[in-house]
């Protein structure tokens, strides 16, 4: 087997960390959708996620000014809501009004869950010491929901380039990790 290089601009394609998620935000009295690929674990108990919020979405600025969000997971059903909301700027739309999706209260931060994921996560700025010079957010999870109905939701993955991959089939291995 012959391995050749890989362009340095599609690197992001091979580590994508996790599902696409939307992350909703509230100032002022009026809510936003973001979609959002670029965040990662980085701790278990207490759940910290760092994500990429680049200082030219809207969010950005409400993140910043509120320090709190909610981080929404939806499933393959939702797939094209998710990257229309990725393909909008909620600056002067009103992405749960255009997608139809539903806004459903948070119990400890303003921002909306949106009701129609599978699972949502309030979270609040607890580290910004890398926002301005790599738009990186440290998020504290503080309250998890999820909807136990779904056995197996299937969440999509951004591959780059408009393709995705939608996870599927689980397996079990041994593992010490509780």
């Amino acid at each position: 087997m012959r391995k050749r290089t890989y362009p340095l601009s599609r690197v992001y394609r091979l580590l994508e960390p996790g599902p696409v998620v939307l992350v909703t935000t509230a100032r002022k009295g009026r809510a936003n959708i973001m979609t959002m690929s670029w965040h990662t674990m980085m701790e278990f108990e207490p759940p910290i996620v760092g994500c990429v919020i680049s200082n030219r979405n809207h969010t950005f600025g409400i993140l910043k000014a509120t320090r709190e969000c909610v981080i929404n997971i939806p499933t393959v059903e939702l797939a094209t809501k998710t990257v229309g909301c990725g393909n909008t700027s909620g600056k002067r739309v009103d992405k749960f009004k255009v997608f139809r999706l539903t806004p459903g209260p948070a119990s400890l931060v303003a921002a909306p869950l949106i009701v129609e994921c599978y699972a949502n996560l309030e979270c609040r700025v607890v580290d910004t010491r890398m926002v301005a010079k790599y738009n990186f957010f440290i998020l504290e999870v503080f309250k998890a929901w999820i909807d136990p109905s779904r056995k197996a939701p299937r969440t999509i993955h951004h591959l780059g380039m408009g393709e995705f991959m939608v996870a599927g089939r689980t397996i079990t291995l041994p593992s010490k990790m509780k």
